[in-house]
This record gives structure tokens, C-alpha cells and sequence, in this order.
């Protein structure tokens, strides 16, 4: 299990970072498309795309690195849920890079687990 967490934790940080510089060296004139062919949360803003696109970047060089994995896990979360959400509602026909995303995410998170321990506790160890 270990050794499948080790690779699911590098393939799912090149990914991230490979699609995540992506989104920052698209262009959609190079590629000779239109605009409105572009990266879909591009269309008007730019700057949410580019924040969208360097977690992306951050948390695939995390998990490339071993540093911060549990920080990378947690950003990762809420990438995915979009994606899942946009695949899911806009362009159900390309889901399956998502899915094997998810399943990767979730080989790491259950290396990492006991990271998470106190997220999932009703009361902090400060409270009385």
C-alpha cells in the first residue's frame, strides 16, 4: 500500500503541475482558437483562472517535493470537487481524467490520514 501511495502521490503531482502550468502557458491565439475555447473559468476572469491554476501548480510541486503533503491534500480537495462539479454538470463525456484524479487523491489521503485526525474531532483539545 505504501509503495502505491508513493507512486498515486507523484503521478497526481506531475499532473497537477503539468495541467496547472498549462493554464498559465495557454494561449488560445497560439493554438489558433477563439477565446471562448479556452480554459473554461478563463472566459471572464482572469484573475480567479490564475489563482485556480497556481494551487494547481502549488500543490503538485508539494507532492512532487514530500513537503507539506497533508497542506497539498487539503488544497487538492477543493480543486477536484470543482473539477468533478464542472465535468459532472458542463461536460459529463470527459469525466474520466477526474475520476482517476479522485482515486489518486484518495491512495495519498489514506497514507496521510492520521494528518487529518483532528479535522474530524467535535471539540479542539483547547476547549473545555
Amino acid at each position: 500500500m505504501k509503495i502505491a501511495s508513493i507512486f498515486a502521490r507523484y503521478l497526481l503531482g506531475l499532473l497537477f503541475t503539468v495541467f496547472g502550468l498549462n493554464g498559465f502557458l495557454h494561449s488560445p491565439a497560439a493554438a489558433g482558437e477563439s477565446a471562448d475555447n479556452a480554459v473554461p473559468c478563463c472566459r471572464q476572469r482572469i484573475a480567479v483562472c490564475r489563482f485556480f491554476f497556481a494551487v494547481q501548480v502549488l500543490a503538485g510541486l508539494l507532492l512532487l517535493s514530500g513537503f507539506f503533503v497533508p497542506l497539498a491534500l487539503a488544497l487538492l480537495a477543493a480543486e477536484l470537487y470543482n473539477i468533478l462539479a464542472f465535468h459532472l454538470t458542463l461536460a459529463p463525456a470527459t469525466i474520466a481524467p477526474a475520476l482517476v484524479a479522485c482515486v489518486l487523491w484518495v491512495l495519498v489521503f489514506l497514507q496521510y490520514r492520521q494528518s487529518f485526525g483532528g479535522i474530524f474531532s467535535p471539540r479542539t483539545s483547547t476547549q473545555t
